[in-house]
């Protein structure tokens, strides 16, 4: 036999393929679109909710009760998401995943977009926060399976040698969502307030209308995930996703949230209570935060790629501790320098903590996750184990964090255990969360299933793609 094996044998090169090659480049555009919008909406809530929504739809509240309440509406967004990732999550798994991401979008930029068109409690009163309120539940349950659909899909089409690298590139949307909405507060935040609060604050949120245009006209042109279609023309499609998810998936969905403790709580921790605590305790300019964000998603950029790299190089695993670990050493110098109140500090600061912090654990968690779950399932494995950690981590990080503000004499202290907390957690679980780099995607049973965790018990079948 020849030294580079038979034809029959030889791994499928997608460069061989154009088809497929096409398929890949469609795939990464649509998700990575779907990821800047979801995380330009919910960037921009947190940044509005930490420095104008207080004011213009709690107006009769004293200053600290405005903010808690306006970050109360922004945790109110996570309890939703939950419910549309079990939602939608089974009707990925049932459908497909095209099918849902043509939803998930239109519901989550629609919702975004009506927010710029509703009336202030000075004008409506009472009704103003109901119907804030409303949409960021609506807006929630949008992005409940967004996250999760852009997430299996590009896990189950990218080549398997490398599917951290590819799997991580959509993510580079969160980070460019990122950026546009702290690039937006950071101009904002140059407009006379009185003018802020009168109408120009409604312009980022319409904005969002231009975005889904652009998400649903890629993704009409995009290709079904080549798993699914497998399962589809093999008649074995689940009919109870979440039966099945129940019934053998949930030592996988717990390892998931453990996993997600850190990234996604660092992440909203740093992007809205930090922001929050250097505006309005430590007293620096308002344009200050969402510059240190919007540098901390231009390092993001990069570092989340380069992550899903590494990943497929030593693992996931320990890619995602060195990750884990780099926050916990951060957690405690972080939140002092910010207390410092020098603008250039809270800069540095904030964009390392959040820039590389944080995007080390989310370029490995991009194809960890998926790989973690069986094929009929995965869709809403993801989802829960996604969605679930939103609430505990992220969605009540904001609301807990001002809390202990108002509590504590607006110490940083509290601060930095809670990001401490959440690190441990973490570290702590991807010491007992298998080795997934390298994972048949085909298989129907989850990685925590497997005789012998890891690649070397991985079988990926002749055509695996090796690269693109």
């Amino acid at each position: 036999m020849p030294e580079g094996g038979s034809e029959s044998t030889r791994p499928v090169r997608a460069s061989d393929d154009p088809e497929y090659a096409a398929n890949l480049k469609r795939a990464t555009l649509a998700s990575s679109i779907g990821s800047a919008l979801e995380y330009y909406d919910f960037a921009l809530y947190g940044l509005a909710s930490a420095l104008i929504f207080g004011e213009l739809f709690f107006p009769a509240m004293g200053a600290s009760a405005a903010l808690m309440a306006s970050f109360g509406t922004y945790a109110v967004g996570f309890l939703a998401r939950p419910v549309g990732g079990l939602f939608f999550g089974a009707l990925g798994d049932r459908l497909g995943r095209k099918a849902v991401l043509m939803i998930t979008i239109a519901i989550m930029g629609g919702a975004s977009t009506l927010i710029g068109v509703l009336p202030t409690g000075a004008q409506v009163g009472i009704w103003a926060p109901i119907l804030l309120v409303a949409l960021r539940l609506l807006q929630g349950f949008g992005a409940g399976a967004e996250q999760a659909g852009a997430t299996t899909l590009m896990a189950e089409y990218s080549p398997t040698p490398r599917r951290g690298f590819f799997s991580a590139l959509p993510f580079v949307g969160i980070m460019v969502g990122t950026l546009m909405a702290s690039g937006v507060f950071a101009i904002l935040g140059q407009i006379d307030r009185e003018l802020l609060l009168d109408w120009v604050w409604r312009v980022p949120f319409l904005a969002s209308v231009f975005l889904i245009a652009v998400a649903v006209f890629i993704r009409l042109r995009m290709q079904e995930s080549p798993t699914f279609i497998k399962l589809e023309k093999q008649d074995q499609i689940s009919e109870s996703p979440f039966r099945e998810l129940i019934g053998s998936s949930m030592p996988s969905v717990l390892r998931g949230i453990g996993l997600r403790m850190a990234e996604n709580g660092g992440s909203y921790i740093f992007q809205t209570l930090g922001i929050s605590y250097v505006t309005t305790v430590v007293g620096v300019s308002k344009s200050i935060g969402p510059l240190a964000i919007a540098c901390g998603a231009a390092i993001g950029m990069l570092v989340i790629p380069i992550s899903g790299a590494l990943s497929d190089r030593f693992g996931r695993m320990r890619v995602y501790r060195f990750g884990a670990a780099l926050q916990l050493v951060l957690a405690v110098p972080s939140w002092w320098l910010l207390s410092l109140g020098n603008p250039v500090l809270v800069v540095a600061t904030l964009a390392v903590s959040y820039g590389i912090g944080v995007n080390v654990m989310l370029g490995a968690q991009c194809a960890a996750l998926p790989e973690l779950f069986g094929n009929r399932h995965r869709y809403i494995g993801v989802a829960v184990a996604r969605e679930t950690s939103a609430i505990l981590a992220g969605g009540i990080a904001p609301f807990v964090g001002a809390l202990l503000l108002s509590l504590l004499n607006n110490s940083w202290v509290p601060l930095a255990i809670y990001v401490l907390v959440l690190s441990v957690i973490t570290f702590a679980t991807t010491f007992v969360t298998p080795e997934t780099r390298g994972r048949d995607l085909g298989l129907a049973w989850d990685a925590m299933a497997d005789p012998v965790h890891g690649p070397d018990a991985v079988t990926t079948g002749s055509k695996d793609r090796v690269d693109a």
